[in-house]
């Protein structure tokens, strides 16, 4: 039997072997509290602070701007909902968000409506973009944050992260980006771009789940939602995890020495089974085509399946993927960024995410891509007997 292929990066990667051995130490011989005073502490906040630093550098962060979360939804939530609760107190009490969101920030943004805010969406085009047209009349004065999303996580497209950003900066809206699939894709310099507040997450890049962080730019208003303890000055209270903390440092520095190389590799072996899906699938639709994308996502719906069907065909052939969002995982519902572009409830309900990623071989393309028409056929019949 034929090895397994996994092709659903864009939903966690395996912890890589260079983080997992900087982490093993934390727990074991230097176990001990960053919050302790004496020796063993003393050497926890060491490597702690370390680790902060080198995350930092990869963003062109100063330290004190790096705030160690749990992963993208927690840092999401902080990052809208903090600054919300801090502004709103001068007027500012409206969100801009997208529709095609992660639902870590649609359902903040939501919860801030329920909790008296008032909730923005721009629009977006038929190819996933949001249209900068639509900033007009929304992002204004009243606007305490602008949040949207660096790379779409179905479907990858990518959105003009600086036009939005300054957009908002111009009506002094703070601009938030969630970089969850950015980071090690594409170049990021915070001291370049206009946005005040940006997550990642440890377990897209090659680090555990569990882990993550919020840059935080100085000055920032901001209000913690957690309380009772003075760590991380006092943004995100709570006995730091110091091992997680040094494998998403290990991580990040490993994304950015490998970040133009692994890209055109991911991207070509992207470009090569689109193609071939194409060639043989000629009815397959591809989202997010037409527009920049990264390179490590193709989201397809092909006509007369659905979702659930392709999936256990991929599933059964060995073949790991996605119907979107790994959050999303067990929902019947069409997708809601391909809703929000726009595509009919029957292509939208047949869409299936493959995502490439460091155990991608071009083996791994030229099998899919030659048992692919095979499994759309199976998928037909299933979806037509159901």
């Amino acid at each position: 039997m034929a090895p397994p292929i996994y092709l659903d990066h864009a939903a966690t990667t395996p912890v890589r072997s260079e983080v997992l051995e900087a982490m093993t130490p934390f727990f074991g011989a230097r176990f001990g509290n960053p919050s302790s005073v004496h020796r063993f502490g003393r050497d926890a906040r060491t490597a702690l602070d370390e680790a902060r630093s080198r995350v930092a550098a990869c963003l062109h962060a100063q330290p004190d701007e790096i705030v160690f979360t749990s992963g993208g939804t927690e840092g999401d939530n902080l990052a809208i909902i903090g600054p919300w609760r801090m502004r709103r107190a001068q007027g500012r009490n409206a969100v801009v968000t997208s529709p095609t969101e992660h639902k870590a920030v649609l359902e903040v943004v939501h919860q801030i409506a329920r909790e008296g805010g008032e909730e923005r969406l721009l629009a977006v085009t038929a190819d996933g973009v949001i249209d900068l047209r639509s900033l007009d009349g929304i992002v204004d004065e009243q606007v305490a944050v602008c949040s949207v999303m660096w790379i779409n996580n179905e479907i990858g497209v990518v959105q003009d992260i600086p036009a939005i950003g300054a957009r908002a900066r111009a009506v002094g809206a703070l601009m938030h980006t969630d970089a969850v699939q950015a980071f090690g894709k594409i170049p990021i310099d915070v001291t370049r771009l206009p946005v005040d507040l940006l997550c990642l997450s440890g377990h897209k890049i090659g680090a555990p789940k569990g882990i993550g962080a919020m840059y935080l730019r100085r000055g920032t208003p901001f209000e913690p939602l957690f309380h009772g303890g003075s760590q991380d000055r006092g943004r995100r209270p709570g006995t730091e995890n110091v091992a997680f903390a040094v494998g998403l440092a290990v991580a990040a520095e490993l994304q950015l020495v490998e970040r133009e190389r692994e890209c055109a590799r991911l991207g070509a072996m992207r470009d090569a089974l689109q193609a071939a899906i194409l060639a043989r699938v000629p009815d397959a639709v591809i989202h997010g085509a037409r527009v920049q994308r990264a390179p490590h996502i193709l989201n397809l719906s092909v006509p007369g399946t659905d979702s659930e069907s392709l999936l256990m065909a991929l599933d059964l052939a060995g073949i790991a993927a996605s119907g979107g969002s790994a959050c999303q995982s067990g929902s019947v519902s069409p997708s809601h960024v391909l809703s929000a572009m726009g595509v009919s409830r029957g292509l939208a309900g047949a869409a299936v995410r493959l995502s490439v990623g460091m155990l991608s071989t071009d083996a791994d393309i030229a099998r899919v891509s030659d048992v692919f028409p095979a499994l759309v056929e199976k998928a037909r019949r299933l979806a037509g007997a159901a």
